[in-house]
């Protein structure tokens, strides 16, 4: 179980320093675009490559890929595995390239499919064509950069591809930097560096894939059974664990239909992101390898213990999150965004919306603490069909909703399939008893949520004695924050929200480290 932990440690520390960055580089583009057209242009042209970097890179590849991968490299050797690698990488590769080819082409209705407001606003919808355009390559080098992160990961190195998207932002960070010094069009430079980064993040994870010598031979591409077995997988996989992708996907073509509504939503979801890839992501991409490498030993009381784990260690970092999320929305987002072309009304907006996400970020880091259940038994089929239905509901309530509610509608519908998925899910395992949330994990888990709603009683009554003053925003934020986190870890450790031994364990470790 220690691995799981310490490689989902390994895994959110390099996603925790993506997000710090990730929001540095939000920062300067609230200032630069606002949430005006040029913001809804740019989250439209970014959107569609960005979907496919989380599909691939945030563990759905690895649903399908590292299974089968791990069962060759442990029966017959890494010669053999990365032979296998290889023959799936050609395959990928050519139907990328005639994927790109036919974007660019079809480019029009694909940006009129994520974004039906625009078709009544020509130039903006032209641009957006435009800049997408520039921006699609970005996914080829994401998907190449899966496959040699999903190598990386069955043969325990998880730091390298959670280190890479770093350089996407550091990349758009300077990106804008230059254009704020030679005032020139923003988005040119925005769009142009989002294609820069895409080709320095295969770089970075090839080099680490080469000096681990995983070297995979390219090979004519070939549809054999072995590959055909991994799309089998990898298609509903990939939808599966994208799952909450395809619902903002959904949300934010709605959105289009209110001026400004794309960008609050791209702003709300990128600080939700924080803890959904930092605990979620992380808790996923560890624990697939640990669940196949244990069902492989036919160890299936460990697995169920490491997927128990699993659960509560992300519940144990989400519940609190979440209540953060909730209290300081408004707070959080004025400290980060409001500035320059970033006004208070958009400020206001932004925090509703984020307040809606942090309702259903346990959820959404639930399914993904889950779906490698699934996964490492190579059934991608069953999480597809949860997250599909959990699709229909965002759809059907977001076309209800959105006209009278506008885009706090997007936000909740988002929620409300979240919830919808993690049920099916849980009834589903249940019934297959793959695993059972029950006994003591149940006990802990709800432990853990009363301390998450002392937490939030906490926080509301504390701003209400010390409302948030604007001169010293940040250092108000960091208090809060502070004690919000302690009454939470204390709740949770007197209610027996987790192992008491294990704490001691910790300390013990420590105070040995200390000497």
């Amino acid at each position: 179980m220690k691995s799981v932990l310490s490689n989902a440690a390994l895994v959110g520390s390099a996603t925790l320093a993506s997000r710090v960055t990730g929001f540095g580089r939000d920062i300067f583009l609230a200032a630069l675009l606002g949430a005006g057209p040029l913001a809804e242009i740019f989250v439209i042209a970014f959107r569609l490559p960005n979907l496919f970097r989380r599909l691939f890179a945030e563990g759905a590849f690895n649903a399908a890929f590292v299974p089968l991968f791990t069962k060759r490299l442990e029966t017959e050797g890494e010669a053999s595995a990365l032979a296998f690698a290889g023959r799936i990488l050609a395959v990928l590769l050519a139907a990328l390239c005639v994927f790109t080819l036919l974007a660019q082409i079809f480019m029009p209705a694909l940006v009129l499919a994520l974004a039906q407001g625009f078709s009544g606003d020509a130039a903006k919808f032209e641009a957006a064509v435009h800049y997408a355009r520039i921006s699609f390559p970005y996914l080829v080098f994401m998907s190449l950069v899966s496959l040699f992160a999903a190598m990386l990961n069955a043969t325990g190195r998880f730091f390298a591809a959670a280190f890479a998207p770093i350089l996407l932002n550091l990349v758009l960070i300077g990106a804008m930097a230059l254009a704020v010094a030679h005032q020139g069009a923003p988005l040119d430079y925005i769009i142009w560096g989002v294609a820069l980064a895409g080709v320095l993040q295969f770089a970075f994870v090839f080099i680490a894939a080469w000096r681990a010598r995983l070297r995979v031979p390219l090979v004519a591409p070939k549809i054999t059974p072995e590959v055909k077995s991994v799309w089998v997988l990898a298609v509903p996989g990939i939808l599966a664990a994208g799952i909450g992708q395809i619902n903002l996907l959904v949300g934010t073509s709605i959105a289009t239909g209110q001026a400004g509504a794309a960008a609050w939503l791209y702003y709300a979801d990128r600080l939700y992101q924080l803890p959904m890839g930092v605990i979620g992501v992380a808790m996923s991409v560890a624990l697939l390898p640990e669940l196949a490498r244990r069902l492989a030993a036919k160890q299936t009381e460990a697995a169920h213990e490491a997927q128990s784990t699993a659960l509560l260690a992300a519940g144990f970092l989400t519940l609190p999150a979440a209540a953060g999320l909730f209290v300081l929305a408004a707070p959080i987002i004025s400290l980060l965004f409001e500035r320059g072309a970033f006004s208070a009304q958009d400020t206001a907006i932004t925090a509703q919306l984020l307040q809606a996400f942090g309702l259903g970020l346990p959820a959404f880091v639930f399914i993904k603490a889950l779906q490698p259940s699934f996964f490492a038994r190579q059934d991608t089929r069953a999480p597809f069909i949860d997250g599909a239905l959990g699709v229909a509901v965002n759809i059907s309530l977001s076309l209800i909703f959105f006209p009278i509610y506008g885009a706090v509608a997007i936000a909740l519908a988002t929620v409300a399939a979240g919830y919808v998925t993690l049920s099916l899910m849980l009834v589903r395992l249940a019934r297959r008893d793959v695993w059972h949330l029950r006994g003591r994990t149940l006990a802990r888990l709800l432990a853990q949520i009363l301390g998450a709603a002392l937490m939030t009683g906490v926080l509301v009554q504390a701003m209400h004695i010390l409302p948030p003053p604007p001169q010293t925003l940040g250092l108000w934020l960091t208090g809060m924050i502070g004690l919000g986190g302690l009454v939470f870890v204390l709740a949770a450790f007197l209610l027996g929200g987790v192992a008491r031994q294990s704490v001691y364990d910790a300390v013990a470790r420590l105070r040995r480290r200390q000497r």
